[in-house]
């Protein structure tokens, strides 16, 4: 996987047009933006491109408009923001197909270090399907195309790939740079020991990810709604908790590639179990702890219990990098969060390099507070989880090498 890719600081932007391909795909509420962490996140490159005097052209996709234009869905408020986050205009040009007539006009009437908005790009129905047409469109406005998201990066789309091919110059910005020095080296070339630890509900949507980690990692760590089917995989009584009946075949067959590979595969050794699923999810719930073969066929376990939290917090302290993707229990009730809040400060309180792996990961380390504490938080669920399945991402791909 080439990992060597130009970034901003490796351009000449003074005087060019600039197509920023950014993730502005921000939760919005009534036309207001409920969290801007997204936004923010983009202003080091935009910042970066404007002192360089370029023409900067912002665009992103929003939602899931299908391919037509849905007002509920345009990115006139991020413009708005985005003003008042810069300190300088960020002026939305709108059009229902993205780029036409008037968009050509508004962006070669730029001056140096100006800034243009376009409308979502999924207003048009090629943006997903990779279509010609609109990729050519897009390029017919720039010089020069840099990717800065990392969200749609597992995704060919014409404005972060389709692109790349009618544009010369394709490098990545600061975030998509940051996501590939982190998990894409942390992933190909490790400081050792490595520990992975893999939580979540399902063993279905990281089958590639354990098979993958286990050939990279020294230390491969099981928990949340997944460890289940391993334990039942191993024989052990489960109770009422989620299993996916289907994969237990496969989860024998990872814990042998663990033996053949001299890997360790730790799972949890108790569990705290409840008699159901809290309803409401951070309702009131009785809890008890068990040891991992005495869950009773009457109960579910729903997070990892306090002795397991104690193996899996000792497990990182030696560790030099640290992967960590998916939660250890139902970590939106405050009763079922304690597994997953102590492998939080376990990886706040060492020294290694720690990875959080986007989606609900970066949620729980959000909410508990121990974001400024770790290396690196993916900005990306879908897109972190391909990268730490070894897969080469479309987005990351189309970008110049070095």
């Amino acid at each position: 996987m080439g990992l060597n890719k130009k970034s901003v600081d490796d351009i000449n932007v003074n005087g060019k047009k600039v197509l920023v391909r950014c993730d502005f795909n921000v939760p919005l509420k009534e036309g207001k933006i409920t969290d801007e962490n997204r936004l923010v996140a983009a202003l080091p490159t935009i910042k970066k491109l404007v002192a360089d005097g370029g023409k900067i052209i912002l665009c992103s996709h929003l939602g899931k408009p299908k391919g037509e234009p849905k007002p509920e869905l345009s990115l006139a408020p991020v413009a708005v923001r985005l003003t008042e986050l810069l300190g300088q205009e960020v002026k939305f040009v709108p059009s229902p197909v993205v780029v036409d007539d008037s968009v050509k006009a508004a962006v070669d009437a730029m001056k140096d270090g100006e800034i243009v908005l376009l409308e979502n790009t999924r207003y048009r129905a090629e943006e997903t399907k990779n279509g010609e047409a609109f990729s050519k469109d897009l390029a017919s406005l720039a010089d020069v195309f840099v990717n800065d998201a990392f969200g749609t990066a597992h995704r060919a789309h014409c404005s972060n790939v389709g692109v790349t091919q009618f544009i010369d110059t394709c490098a990545v910005g600061y975030l998509m740079q940051k996501e590939i020095d982190f998990l894409g080296n942390a992933v190909e070339t490790p400081v050792r020991p490595f520990v992975a630890i893999l939580g979540g509900a399902k063993v279905a949507d990281k089958l590639n990810v354990i098979s993958n980690l286990l050939e990279k990692c020294d230390t491969l760590i099981i928990g949340g709604g997944m460890a289940y089917t391993f334990q039942k995989a191993k024989g052990l009584e489960v109770g009422t908790s989620l299993v996916d009946d289907t994969k237990i075949d496969y989860c024998k067959e990872m814990m042998e590639k663990a033996e053949k590979l001299g890997k360790k595969l730790l799972l949890p050794i108790d569990t705290t179990i409840a008699k159901e699923f809290p309803n409401p999810i951070d309702g009131e719930i009785e809890v008890s702890s068990v040891d991992a073969d005495a869950i009773p066929a009457d109960m579910m376990g729903l997070d990892i219990g306090p002795k397991t939290a104690e193996l899996f917090a000792d497990a990182v302290k030696s560790a030099k990098t640290v992967v960590w993707n998916g939660p250890m229990g139902v970590f939106e009730n405050p009763i079922l969060a304690k597994g997953t809040i102590a492998v939080a400060k376990a990886l706040a309180e060492t020294d290694a390099t720690t990875i959080i792996g986007g989606g609900d990961s970066a949620a729980a380390v959000n909410q508990l507070g121990f974001g400024d504490k770790m290396s690196h938080i993916s900005t990306g669920g879908g897109a972190s989880l391909e990268f730490l399945e070894g897969k080469e991402l479309p987005g990351v791909a189309a970008a110049n090498d070095k």
